[in-house]
C-alpha cells in the first residue's frame, strides 16, 4: 500500500496527530547509537509528510519533543534540537514549494536562541501554505497547557471554542486546530503520553507495532485506511456513519 495506490479525497481534510516512538529501540536492535536513530526518525518524518495530502490529510501535528524529555540525558536532547534546527533549514523551501504551512506548538521559553530563530524563520517563510497544516509539537506537555489555559481564563468562559482558543494561545498555535480525527503511535506501545489531550476527544486511536523510523508512507495510508473503515458515532445511539468510508465502500462496490 503507498500514496500512490490509496487517496482519499476528504473535503478539508482529516486532521492526524502521531507519536513517532521507537526511534531509540530501532537504533538499539541494530546495535547502533540512538543519534542513528532519531536521524532516521528524520527522515521518516520527511517522507510521511510529503505523502500526508495524498491520504486526504489537511493538518499532521507530530509529537517531536515532550517537555518530559528534558529528562533524557544532556547529549541525546542537544542532538535532538540540533535535528529539529537542521530540518527546519532544509525542508522549509521545499514546504514553501509544496504548500506546506508550518507551525511548531509548545513552550518556547527554554529552546535555544538558534532553534528559535529557525522556527520563525520557517513559520513567515510557509504561512501562505494552504495543502497542508503541518504543527510540529516541541517541548509540549497536554496537560500543562491545559492547565495554563484554564488559569488564563477566569471563568469567563462562553463555550469550548473560547477555551480552545485559549489554549492556541499558550502553545503558540496559529488558531484553534480542528479536532483531532485520528491519533496514531507507532513503536508498539499503547498509550496517549500527554498528547493533544483536548484535542484528542473524540480521535480514534491506532497503534502500530512499527519503529517511527519504519513507519513511512506505507503504515501511514494503512492507518487511514482502518481510520476510514471505522463508524464514528460522536456520542450517538444511531449512527450515520462516515461519509468518507461509505463513498469508499459505494465505489469498491461498483
Amino acid at each position: 500500500m503507498t500514496q500512490n495506490t490509496l487517496r482519499f479525497p476528504v473535503p478539508g481534510g482529516i486532521h492526524v496527530g502521531i507519536i513517532m516512538d521507537g526511534n531509540g529501540r530501532w537504533a538499539h536492535e541494530r546495535q547502533r547509537p540512538r543519534s542513528v536513530g532519531h536521524r532516521r526518525g528524520a527522515r521518516a518524518v520527511r517522507q510521511v509528510v510529503e505523502a500526508a495530502p495524498d491520504f486526504g490529510i489537511g493538518t499532521l501535528t507530530l509529537f517531536a519533543f515532550s517537555s518530559d524529555n528534558w529528562r533524557r540525558p544532556g547529549p541525546e536532547v542537544r542532538t535532538l534540537f540540533r535535528l529539529f534546527r537542521t530540518y527546519l533549514r532544509a525542508e522549509t523551501e521545499k514546504c514553501v514549494r509544496e504548500g506546506v504551512r508550518l507551525r511548531v506548538i509548545g513552550r518556547r521559553d527554554r529552546l535555544p536562541d538558534d532553534l528559535l530563530g529557525a522556527i520563525d524563520e520557517a513559520e513567515a517563510a510557509t504561512h501562505a501554505g494552504r495543502k497542508l497544516f503541518l504543527r510540529v509539537a516541541l517541548d509540549y506537555s497536554a496537560r500543562a497547557s491545559i492547565l495554563e489555559a484554564a488559569s488564563r481564563s477566569n471563568g469567563a468562559l462562553r463555550d469550548e471554542d473560547d477555551f480552545a482558543a485559549i489554549l492556541g494561545d499558550v502553545i503558540h498555535d496559529a488558531g484553534p486546530a480542528p479536532d483531532l480525527d485520528l491519533l496514531i503511535r507507532t513503536g508498539g506501545e499503547q498509550r496517549l503520553s500527554d498528547f493533544l489531550l483536548w484535542e484528542a476527544a473524540y480521535a480514534e486511536l491506532y497503534f502500530s507495532p512499527r519503529h517511527w523510523p519504519d513507519f513511512g508512507p506505507d503504515g501511514l495510508g494503512e492507518a487511514v485506511e482502518e481510520f476510514h473503515r471505522r463508524e464514528r458515532r460522536f456520542g450517538r445511539v444511531t449512527a450515520e456513519g462516515n461519509p468518507a468510508a461509505e463513498a469508499i465502500r459505494r465505489e469498491a462496490a461498483g
